[in-house]
């Protein structure tokens, strides 16, 4: 279930079969149950629901409508309690309205027939804003299709954000995906709480980005000191916590006078470059530097 405003999703129900933690509602069925269910902290609020067919039906909406909430769907044409359309052919554009006072039921044609079920809705029609390029002519739809597509698919769109950088992997056990899930469906809330406190519009993949940076900089462990090489990348956590000196651990071949590059030496991006040997390097960071300045400023500055 999703906030159609800013896709913010508010909550999850994992389908485990007939064992499926739902309340049952007597009259709802199975659909019926799984939206009263969801729905339960947010009734008698004055919301709007919009669901897709599975869901709509004129039993569940007309208990939503007891309950001071409005609904609005697509619904299948057979569902039990839906009103009998006229059987003729319908032209593209053409559209029927039954209502009984309480909910309105739509029969329209696009490239099909579209049935729409809503309690919060009137029988009007009302321009897309767009021309038919054969005709000439304005198109016009529905109110109810043109809110329902407004409004309808922040839980696919949900869906989709995270398709493209979610951490889920293959794996025989279900209970791993759907932890990854939530874990991927909580950063994306993360991400939607912080355009909204801050105004900042940055891409999703950047925020994840950002935020995987300060949680390493936050709970990070230090790591041992290699016995050689250098580090393959700059390392995050350098301007942060509490840096000592010590000595490079001596190697077989070197003993006491095993030495290093100094980083700070070699980046030459504030002076030029010196291949400059060090006895020291900072344990936390894994890197070996010269003890005044490099020292300092590689704790100090980002770009030294």
């Amino acid at each position: 279930m999703c906030d159609v405003k800013t896709g913010f999703v508010q909550d999850i129900i994992v389908y485990t079969g007939s064992t499926t933690d739902i309340k049952h509602y007597d009259g709802l069925g199975v659909s019926g149950s799984v939206v009263m269910t969801m729905l339960a902290p947010h009734l008698g609020k004055g919301h709007t629901l919009y669901v897709d067919n599975w869901y709509s039906s004129p039993t569940l909406f007309q208990h939503l409508l007891s309950n001071s909430t409005g609904a609005c769907g697509t619904v299948r044409s057979n569902r039990k309690g839906m009103p009998a359309f006229g059987c003729r052919k319908m032209q593209r554009g053409e559209v029927e309205f039954q209502e009984n006072g309480q909910q309105l039921a739509v029969k329209w044609h696009d490239k099909r027939d579209v049935h729409v079920l809503s309690t919060v809705h009137t029988a009007t029609m009302s321009a897309t804003g767009k021309v038919d390029h054969l005709t000439g002519e304005r198109k016009i739809k529905p109110d109810c299709v043109l809110d329902y597509n407004l409004k309808m698919g922040a839980v696919d769109k949900a869906d989709m954000i995270n398709s493209f950088v979610e951490c889920t992997r293959k794996t025989n056990k279900w209970y791993k995906k759907i932890f990854f899930h939530l874990i991927d469906t909580a950063v994306l809330n993360g991400s939607i709480v912080h355009r909204q406190l801050t105004g900042k519009v940055i891409t999703y993949q950047k925020y994840r980005e950002n935020l995987m940076r300060e949680l390493l900089e936050e709970h990070h462990t230090p790591r041992r000191p290699s016995t050689g090489g250098r580090p393959a990348v700059d390392n995050p956590l350098r301007l942060t916590a509490r840096h000592f000196p010590c000595k490079v651990p001596q190697t077989a071949s070197q003993g006491s006078r095993t030495r290093r590059h100094c980083k700070v030496c070699l980046s030459g991006a504030r002076r030029s470059k010196q291949r400059k040997m060090t006895k020291y390097m900072c344990l936390a960071c894994d890197t070996p530097l010269c003890i005044s300045p490099c020292f300092e400023e590689y704790h100090i500055l980002k770009h030294y």
